[in-house]
């Protein structure tokens, strides 16, 4: 009899449990593990040079291991060509990867292919790349995308995926890969440029291929994202694995259009998709003239999601759980786009437009929104 009353009680036990974890975990729910869980870092160097400190509970570590500490298993790296002394040069990607890996977090890793800033408004190619037709084109970005790749993994870093370019919506290494005008000429040029730089990416880690992301910027577009996609499918790209989009609400709409693309793109290619680039505002107080954002009409959400660290917060809790609900559990994550970026200038000379969408305050003290990369 007692036997039987012990057995009765660990069942239930067994049973309480059991209806715990159904509660507490679905498919779908904000407590699934999203897949990526990180951000862009590439102007750590430069910060730490500048003597910004970062500090987190009052102790001061360098932003790799915090992001580490609340869960953050991704980095994504910049490099450019030939970039201005003391920019995102291959030097600095191959440090931050080695910092990146001591701190256990994974690289992806986003070739420009130019010497700066490239984006749907600027895509010139590397000095020392312009005037090759479109054979000797391919050749060059095949070959360094290659070297990137193995010089990484060389060093016992091996990235786990590559972005073919940066906000490649209007093509890259203009003007041979533009398709500002549409034609199908267009297309197949810049088809022809995005599949010799993945064949690079697999020949630098033969046997172990990265996986490849394919990144626009129009996060909040559907009728953007579903053209670039139908156009460069079209035209003979097809071996990528992960659709990368920027998702800035402020310039790319509610969370709502959000929504409704990533649940269009899953459906319409059947490949994950990842927010590459994302950030929210903790605050309008102290902005200035040329910031990105200054005013809270800028967001489209501003409403429930108020220029505060409460708000920033809760921006991350909501685009977890939109990466969550996207259909057949394509979602992959998000990259949060340089938390710890405070005092640098994007090109010299300039203001830093930035330092009230990152995760730290002025001081460097950490906020709640990091809290986004938990497991």
């Amino acid at each position: 009899m007692r036997v039987t009353h012990l057995a009765s009680a660990a069942i239930a036990v067994v049973l309480v449990a059991a209806l715990f974890l159904a509660v507490l975990w679905r498919p779908g729910s904000a407590t699934d593990v999203l897949g990526v869980r990180g951000a862009d870092i590439s102007f750590a160097p430069q910060e730490e040079a500048a003597g910004t400190v970062l500090s987190d509970g009052g102790r001061q570590l360098p932003v790799e291991r915090i992001l580490a500490a609340h869960g953050g298993n991704y980095v994504r790296l910049r490099v450019w060509v030939n970039p201005p002394a003391g920019y995102s040069d291959e030097r600095s990607v191959l440090t931050l990867a080695r910092r990146a890996r001591d701190a256990g977090l994974k690289i992806l890793l986003v070739p420009h292919y130019s010497d700066f800033w490239a984006d749907p408004h600027e895509q010139e190619p590397p000095a020392a790349w312009r005037g090759l037709d479109l054979a000797a084109m391919r050749s060059t970005i095949r070959a360094y995308t290659r070297d990137l790749v193995a010089k990484l993994a060389a060093q016992g870093t091996p990235i786990d995926m590559i972005q073919i370019g940066n906000e490649i919506t209007n093509g890259f290494l203009w003007p041979l890969g533009s398709v500002q005008q549409g034609t199908p000429e267009e297309w197949s040029r810049l088809a022809a440029l995005v599949n010799s730089a993945i064949e690079g990416a697999h020949e630098g880690m033969p046997g172990r291929a990265p996986r490849i992301v394919l990144h626009i910027d129009s996060g909040g577009d559907v009728g953007r994202s579903r053209y670039f996609f139908d156009s460069l499918i079209h035209a003979g790209v097809t071996s990528f694995d992960i659709i990368g989009l920027t998702y800035y609400p402020y310039w790319n709409g509610s969370l709502a259009n959000l929504r409704s693309n990533l649940d269009m793109l899953a459906a319409r290619y059947h490949r994950k998709v990842l927010i590459t680039e994302t950030a929210y505002p903790w605050t309008v107080t102290g902005t200035k003239p040329g910031d990105w954002v200054t005013t809270a009409g800028q967001l489209p959400d501003g409403k429930s999601l108020p220029a505060t660290p409460a708000g920033q917060e809760q921006f991350f809790a909501r685009l977890r759980q939109i990466l969550h609900d996207v259909p057949d559990h394509r979602g992959l994550g998000f990259l949060v786009w340089e938390p710890g970026w405070l005092t640098v200038a994007p090109k010299p000379g300039e203001p830093p437009p930035a330092a009230n969408l990152a995760m730290f305050d002025r001081q460097g003290k950490a906020l709640p929104s990091l809290d986004a990369f938990r497991p």
